[in-house]
């Protein structure tokens, strides 16, 4: 079936957004989905021990978010907004910016009286060039003047708490504006109980865009651009998940960000190559999975990239009957929300 960007709408009532996260992260929901029969089963994401099976290996994003929101002032005074999206080889950075109309080449946003960017380019897609001219670089304005950058369907103000709850508890490595949010439900603890329990656990990077959030707003899914986000994936984890897979275990990605990143490096046979780059990969059914059997992730937005995934992995059908059952049955939605497995 060739499905089109309106197929993968639905609503949700607005009090099922979670705006805040459970004090206890691994206290989460968890809906099952067996992809072969379609089957559902509801439990709590701490059971995620007891599912993966000593010979699997698990595969965690290790990309840290950054407070990459600036709020600032333009030279009249009014308000504006930057978000930082990745720094650039030359020093400057890509980054998207409202009032969009106004911030215009050679104008500036100033932060403080130590800190301003100034607009270098207008680039497509919402994006811009810009470039630090205040006292103060990147890392130390972010330092001062940075918030955590929640995505837009949180509607609240950042508190002091999101710098810690929206970041994954093994984060090592500053490059994303989005957290991974399927792994917001791990706690260290957790983590050593998998190891314990025999299984492997293997990290990538992928530094998450703000193009996470965008809905394709074409109907023919073709016609629908990724944003690039870097990747690097080491010859250690390569080794570790390939060598799980040939022994018959079974590769869990944790989140949509590390299913495009293992696609991105897998080949014909699903055998992982380590590298760095850049990865564009659009996945939306019909699509043929070569290195991932089990996705752990969280419930996604309509019409949105990673909806169209999740739906590509476990069956257009199977996750979009499981999304209704997951409304009705009162699960919490978006990043701060409960989880799904589709096995």
């Amino acid at each position: 079936m060739r499905y089109r960007t309106s197929d993968f709408d639905y609503t949700l009532p607005a009090e099922r957004i979670a705006q805040y996260p459970l004090p206890d992260r691994a206290a989460s929901r968890l809906l099952v989905l067996d992809r072969a029969t379609g089957a559902i089963r509801h439990a709590q994401f701490r059971d995620i021990v007891e599912l993966v099976a000593p010979e699997d290996v698990l595969v965690l994003n290790v990309s840290r978010v950054i407070p990459a929101r600036l709020r600032g002032r333009r030279e009249t005074g009014a308000a504006a907004e930057v978000l930082l999206v990745r720094s650039l080889p030359d020093g400057s950075w890509l980054a998207m910016g409202h009032p969009g109309g106004k911030l215009k080449p050679g104008r500036t946003v100033r932060f403080g009286d130590d800190s301003a960017v100034e607009i270098v380019d207008v680039l497509g897609g919402g994006l811009r060039r810009v470039k630090f001219v205040g006292a103060l670089d990147a890392g130390a304005t972010l330092a001062k003047y940075g918030e955590t950058p929640l995505p837009p369907y949180i509607r609240r103000p950042p508190r002091p708490e999101d710098r810690d709850r929206y970041q994954t508890v093994y984060a090592a490595h500053d490059g994303s504006v989005a957290a991974p949010t399927a792994g917001l439900h791990f706690t260290p603890e957790l983590l050593e109980r998998v190891r314990a329990g025999g299984a492997a656990v293997a990290t990538l990077d992928l530094h998450v865009g703000p193009g996470t959030f965008k809905p394709v707003q074409v109907d023919d899914l073709a016609g629908h651009a990724m944003h690039a986000e870097p990747y690097a994936l080491s010859a250690q984890s390569a080794t570790a998940i390939n060598a799980r897979r040939e022994a018959g275990g079974r590769v869990w990605a944790v989140g949509t960000t590390v299913v495009r990143t293992l696609e991105t490096c897998a080949d014909a046979r699903g055998a992982i190559r380590p590298g760095a780059g850049e990865t564009s990969l659009f996945i939306y059914p019909p699509y043929r999975f070569r290195a991932v059997d089990r996705l752990l992730t969280n419930f996604h937005l309509p019409r949105s990239t990673l909806l169209m995934l999740v739906c590509a992995f476990g069956g257009y059908e199977n996750v979009m009957r499981a999304y209704g059952e997951a409304i009705a049955e009162g699960y919490r939605f978006y990043s701060y929300g409960d989880a799904m497995l589709l096995v």
